[in-house]
């Protein structure tokens, strides 16, 4: 019998992969650590306003997660406007890939990391689009935050690239995370799924931290993390956990890792 698995993952995210999860074999409890909402702030709002106008002289539009990819088609419905269908596509992994197929984007129009990729992240997707990129093109990055707040590490990185190649890079930020709105019940949640020694699943290095500041008494020292990518897995072992595995995005490496954690065939 394998042990309990949290999905951290914002919803509705959480409920599907846990779904999956079961599927495979893998008992999984739903605990979303963040919320998603759509951008708020002036300047998230002036900010895509201003990248929709030009959306068609965008070479490439960049989108950081699935939940890029569907605030940025409500956006796109709310104003009238087609996906630019001149432009190429950019995914991190197959989760937001799939969500770019979803919305109707051809497989065609999309790169995304080699399927054997080591990481699905900025750094692979580089690998498969640094051929196409041109001194004087332009590109989108959809991505979550407020306006003001930076890009995450991998973003900063594949900005970095492209500007060294004279490309000019516009953010377009369209929805924010949240910390759980409901502290006195998820403290319960958390204390419940402690006492049974469950897994933790962090797609995010902001579920993390949410967890460690739910209450900073606690010790995680006894307790195991998976993490879907190095810099989540290093934010694990900075908040404490003992053990913390590495693994693939997806629920086959998911399932692979727990196994081979409980050395099951």
């Amino acid at each position: 019998m394998l042990p309990l698995l949290v999905v951290t993952r914002p919803q509705p995210d959480a409920t599907l992969w846990a779904q999956q999860l079961q599927a495979a074999g893998v008992p999984s409890h739903c605990l979303s650590l963040m919320e998603i909402g759509p951008s708020r702030s002036p300047a998230a709002q002036a900010a895509l306003a201003c990248a929709l106008q030009q959306l068609d002289t965008y070479s490439a539009l960049m989108f950081v997660s699935g939940n890029a990819v569907r605030y940025f088609v409500d956006q796109l419905q709310t104003a009238h406007r087609a996906w630019p269908a001149q432009a190429r596509i950019w995914t991190p992994g197959p989760g937001t890939t799939k969500a770019l197929l979803a919305a109707g984007v051809p497989l065609s129009q999309i790169d995304q990391p080699a399927a054997d990729a080591a990481q699905f992240d900025s750094e692979s997707l580089w690998a498969q689009i640094q051929t196409q990129v041109r001194t004087g093109q332009r590109v989108l990055i959809v991505r979550g935050g407020d306006g003001q707040d930076a890009a995450g590490r991998g973003r900063v990185w594949l900005t970095e690239q492209l500007q060294r190649q004279g490309v000019q890079v516009d953010f377009a930020p369209v929805y924010e995370r949240h910390p759980p709105a409901d502290g006195a019940a998820l403290l319960q949640d958390i204390a419940a799924l402690r006492a049974q020694n469950a897994l933790w699943l962090f797609s995010s290095s902001e579920c993390v931290q949410h967890l460690r500041r739910s209450n900073p008494a606690w010790s995680w020292q006894a307790h195991t993390a998976l993490a879907t990518h190095p810099r989540i897995a290093e934010q694990a072992r900075d908040a404490g956990f003992g053990t913390v595995i590495d693994t693939p995005p997806t629920v086959q490496g998911i399932v692979a890792s727990i196994k081979s954690l409980h050395d099951l065939p």
